[in-house]
């Protein structure tokens, strides 16, 4: 088997005949031999911000001197992207290697696993394979039956915030997601919550208390924002005077907070992350699609917000950074996604809006989405195709010298950079 050939098996999985639960990932983890045991992890769930905390965790622990496994959702240009081990994405010639051993395996399940989960026993592997001292596990959907839970005891459970997503799953109240992602935490093991809502900490205080879990709470109150331009952000948190991030977003620190208690958490565990250690792996951090800056003349970021959350945080950013500026504005978004509220909130910061149609099944025409922030009073214009969006936006943005936003679906990503890669290089 070869690479293109594994990925188009991953890829042709089928969701027939599944059902709620762990029982398929358990049943194919067993035919592999277990190999999530005996690995250490870090377990991670979010609504928001779980992606950009993995990675500023993952570079923590590597500044540590630790050989660190990162495993995320979904990848952004390669799918290679999604297991890393040290910053370095799985090869092509080990994926193949691994499907291969995995695929007789799972053809052979009566009940078959999905797509996810043999991604996930594919990660499993591959850490387990090279030693890892650590993994950093972000959870693909909500946490209780997401694949990821097979784990047993992680050294910490992380929970970075809650919000309304997902509802045909997750549920339609912040306390139904938030039993959701609470179902990461595990039996007399520490959970760290780094979000701002009261109702869902209760929630998930509660779990703890039922698991006999150590239950840590982010102090946002001691959280002091210093300085934060589009070149990056110091703020002070609790003890921590003067720490900086590279991550861009008026969010991120409030991650990074997350993350310096969960170093504590780590630290009392048998880890030894100094305080050299944090502060660098914080600085260096580097997560793409997050309030992403690409270009500076002009400023032309990339986010991959994609709810009524990460839009509302994007807005906020964008007032921040830009000083009540207006932005030429690209966007693209699924159609089961709230996309009239998130036009609402973005009309407040566009001064024109490019509206395209992602790649997926389930995206909303750029014609639909144009239509409403027309009805918004913000003029907007859908394009057919990516490139004629992202080659229309970047020039009116630079005729009109102003920022130019993408944002709306983290699947976009590499088409929107490629285009903008190719629009930028046509006019130098």
């Amino acid at each position: 088997m070869n690479y293109n050939q594994a990925l188009e098996y991953i890829h042709s999985v089928e969701w027939l005949g599944s059902r709620p639960g762990l029982s398929r990932t358990q049943e194919l983890l067993s035919k592999l031999g277990n190999p999530q045991e005996g690995v250490k992890f870090v377990h991670v769930a979010g609504t928001n911000g779980k992606g950009s905390t993995c990675a500023m965790l993952n570079s923590v622990l590597m500044q540590a001197g630790y050989r660190v496994g990162l495993y995320t959702s979904p990848y952004i240009v390669r799918f290679n992207e999604r297991m890393c081990i040290n910053g370095e994405p799985i090869s092509d010639t080990e994926l193949a290697d691994l499907v291969e051993i995995i695929k007789p395996i799972a053809d052979g399940m009566e009940d078959k696993p999905t797509e996810f989960e043999i991604i996930t026993a594919l990660a499993f592997l591959y850490f387990k394979k090279h030693c890892c001292d650590i993994v950093v596990l972000e959870v693909g959907m909500g946490g209780r039956l997401d694949s990821t839970n097979v784990i047993d005891s992680p050294v910490a459970s992380v929970i970075t915030g809650v919000a309304i997503d997902h509802t045909s799953v997750l549920g339609n109240t912040v306390e139904k997601i938030a039993f959701e992602k609470a179902g990461i935490i595990k039996y007399k093991r520490p959970v760290v919550y780094g979000g701002r809502d009261d109702t869902a900490g209760k929630v998930l205080y509660d779990v703890s208390i039922e698991k006999h879990a150590w239950f840590y709470r982010t102090n946002l109150n001691k959280l002091s924002i210093k300085s934060a331009d589009i070149n990056g952000t110091v703020f002070d948190y609790c003890d921590y005077k003067d720490v900086k991030i590279s991550l861009l977003g008026t969010y991120q620190p409030e991650n990074a907070a997350t993350v310096i208690e969960t170093v504590g958490v780590l630290n009392e565990n048998g880890f030894k992350i100094s305080d050299s250690d944090l502060r660098q792996g914080l600085a260096c951090a580097k997560w793409r699609a997050r309030f992403e800056l690409l270009s500076n003349e002009p400023p032309v970021i990339f986010d991959g917000s994609h709810n009524i959350q990460g839009v509302t945080a994007a807005a906020e950013s964008i007032k921040h950074f830009f000083g009540g500026e207006r932005v030429a504005l690209l966007m693209g978004v699924l159609a089961d996604k709230d996309y009239e509220d998130m036009a609402d909130i973005l009309s407040s910061v566009a001064d024109k809006v490019f509206a395209v149609t992602p790649d997926s099944p389930r995206a909303l025409s750029s014609t639909e989405l144009a239509k409403t922030f027309s009805s918004l009073g913000v003029e907007a214009m859908g394009y057919e195709t990516v490139f004629n969006g992202v080659e229309a936006a970047y020039e009116y943005a630079k005729t009109q010298n102003i920022p130019l936003v993408m944002l709306g679906s983290l699947y976009m990503y590499g088409e929107v950079y490629n285009s903008f890669q190719k629009t930028a290089n046509k006019r130098v």
